[in-house]
C-alpha cells in the first residue's frame, strides 16, 4: 500500500490555506451553481485537492480510498441498520403509539422539548451518529402529528447528541483530551453535563423552536423506506417501543462500564470472556441485535408474514444509500486535507501566536475543526498541542477539566462541506446545502460559542 510517510510537504502554511479555501468554494460552487451531485462533486474536489497540495501521485488514490472506507465503516452500518429500525417501527404502528404517548406526556406543546432531552439521555452512551438514526424515525413521526416541520423538532434532537458527543466523555474525542492533558475524567463529566446542558438548550432547543417558525421544511421519507404505509389497528404498546429503542443503548452503555472497569483495573482486560463481551456490545452488533429482535416482536409475533418483513427490510435501504456514499465522500475530502498537512500548518502557526491557554485551546481547535472537518481529530490534536503548555503550568483539576471542555468547545465549531457529519445531518432531514449551512452550521457555531462561554467562567472560579 502507498503512503505519504516519506513525503514531506514544502508548501507554507498560506498556500496550504490557500489551496483549502479554495477547494471549499470550489465544491460550493460545484453542488449550489452547476447542480453537480454532492458525491460527485466531493470526489472531484477531493482529488483535485490531493494533487494541489502535492500529495504524491502514487499516494492520492490510497488516501482517497482510505478517508472514504473509514468513514463508511463507522457510519454504512449504522445508517443501515438505523434505517431498517426504523422502518419496523414507523410501518408497525410503533412509532405512531410513542408518539401518542410523548404527547400525552409533555403536551403537544412541549414536543420538542420531549425530543431534546430524550436525545440527551439517550447521547450520553453512544455516539452522535449512531443517535441520531435511532431517534429521527421518530422525531420524523411527531413532525408528521403535530406539523409545523422537520426543524422545530430535529434540530433540539441533532443538537443534543452533538453536545454530549462532544463535551462529554465516554465519547472518544473527551476521552483523548482527558488522558493527554491529565485531567479528572469525573470532573469532567460533571462539568461536561453543566456545560452541555444549558448550551443544548439555548442554541439547539430555543434556536430550534426560532428557525423551525422561519423554515417550515417537509418531513422527510428517508429512513422510513419511502412514503408512509398505514398504520395498523392495533399498534404494540409505548412501552414496547421503549424497550426495544432502549436495548441498543443498554448493550452500548454496558459495553462502556466493562471499558472502564478494566481501566480501573477491576477486569482482566485479556479474558476471553471480557473480549467477546466487548464486541457484542458494540455499537454495530448492538444495532444489529435490536433490528433482530424488532423484526420478531414488530413483525413476526404480531402476524406479519416473513416476506412482509423482508420487503419492509428492503425498502428501507435504497433510500439511505445516497446519504452513506456522501457521508463517505466527506470524509474522503477531510481524509485529503489532513494528508496535505494543511491542518498541522495552520495549528503550527497558531501554536507560536503566544496566546493566553484558553484563548489558543480554543483558537487551535476551531481552526483544525474548520480546516479538515472532523471534531474528534480537531480535539485530539488540538490537546496534543496543549499538553507541554498544560504540564507546565500547574493548573488546578477543575482548570484542566475547563481546558479540555474550551478543546471541545472549539472542535465542534462551524461544521460545513468538509464535515461527515455535516452531509448526514442535511441529507436526513431532507436539507440541500444551502440550508445546511443556515441551519446546522450555525446552531454548531453557536454550541462552540456558548460551550466555550461557560467553560471559561468555570476556568476563571476554578
Amino acid at each position: 500500500m502507498n503512503t505519504t510517510e516519506d513525503w514531506v510537504q514544502t508548501l507554507g502554511a498560506g498556500a496550504l490555506l490557500g489551496i483549502a479555501a479554495g477547494a471549499v468554494a470550489l465544491l460550493l460552487i460545484m453542488i449550489i451553481y452547476l447542480r453537480v451531485h454532492a458525491f460527485l462533486a466531493l470526489v472531484v474536489v477531493s482529488l483535485l485537492t490531493a494533487f494541489a497540495a502535492g500529495i504524491p501521485a502514487k499516494s492520492v488514490i490510497t488516501i482517497l480510498t482510505g478517508g472514504f472506507g473509514t468513514t463508511l465503516g463507522s457510519v454504512a452500518l449504522l445508517v443501515g441498520l438505523g434505517a431498517i429500525l426504523g422502518r419496523l417501527v414507523e410501518v408497525t404502528g410503533g412509532a405512531r403509539s410513542l408518539t401518542d404517548a410523548l404527547i400525552t406526556a409533555f403536551g403537544e406543546r412541549r414536543a420538542p422539548l420531549a425530543l431534546g432531552v430524550s436525545s440527551l439521555i439517550f447521547g450520553f452512551p453512544i455516539f452522535f451518529d449512531a443517535g441520531l438514526v435511532v431517534m429521527l424515525p421518530i422525531v420524523f413521526a411527531v413532525a408528521r402529528r403535530l406539523g409545523g416541520g422537520v426543524l422545530r423538532y430535529g434540530l433540539p434532537t441533532a443538537g443534543a447528541f452533538s453536545v454530549m458527543h462532544v463535551f462529554v466523555p465516554p465519547h472518544p474525542g473527551a476521552v483523548a483530551a482527558t488522558e493527554l492533558l491529565g485531567a479528572d475524567v469525573g470532573l469532567v463529566i460533571a462539568l461536561g453535563l453543566l456545560v452541555a446542558i444549558p448550551t443544548w438548550y439555548v442554541t439547539s432547543y430555543l434556536y430550534g423552536l426560532w428557525v423551525g417558525k422561519r423554515l417550515v421544511l417537509p418531513v422527510p421519507d428517508i429512513l422510513s423506506g419511502g412514503p408512509q404505509a398505514e398504520d395498523g389497528e392495533d399498534p404494540p404498546r409505548p412501552g414496547v417501543v421503549v424497550a426495544l429503542l432502549l436495548l441498543p443503548l443498554v448493550m452500548i452503555f454496558a459495553n462502556t462500564g466493562l471499558d472502564a472497569a478494566r481501566a480501573a483495573g477491576l477486569v482482566d482486560g485479556d479474558a476471553s470472556w471480557y473480549a467477546v463481551a466487548r464486541a457484542l456490545g458494540s455499537t454495530p452488533v448492538a444495532l444489529l441485535t435490536t433490528v433482530l429482535v424488532t423484526s420478531y416482536f414488530l413483525g413476526v409475533r404480531r402476524g406479519q408474514g416473513k416476506d412482509t418483513v423482508e420487503k419492509l427490510v428492503d425498502s428501507a435501504l435504497g433510500p439511505v444509500c445516497s446519504v452513506i456514499l456522501i457521508t463517505g465522500a466527506g470524509g474522503m475530502f477531510g481524509a485529503v486535507l489532513r494528508a496535505g498537512g494543511i491542518g498541522g500548518a495552520l495549528s503550527d502557526g497558531l501554536a507560536d501566536l503566544g496566546l493566553p491557554v484558553l484563548l489558543a485551546a480554543y483558537v487551535i481547535a476551531a481552526a483544525l475543526r474548520i480546516a479538515q472537518g472532523s471534531a474528534t481529530v480537531a480535539l485530539t490534536t488540538a490537546a496534543g498541542l496543549m499538553q507541554p503548555v498544560v504540564q507546565a503550568g500547574g493548573f488546578s483539576a477543575v482548570e484542566l477539566a475547563a481546558i479540555v471542555l474550551t478543546l471541545a468547545a472549539g472542535s465542534v465549531t462551524v461544521s460545513h462541506v468538509n464535515d461527515s457529519g455535516f452531509w448526514l445531518v442535511g441529507r436526513l432531514m431532507g436539507m440541500d446545502i444551502r440550508t445546511t449551512l443556515k441551519t446546522w452550521t450555525v446552531m454548531e457555531t453557536t454550541i462552540s460559542l456558548m460551550g466555550f462561554g461557560i467553560a471559561s467562567i468555570l476556568y476563571l472560579v476554578g
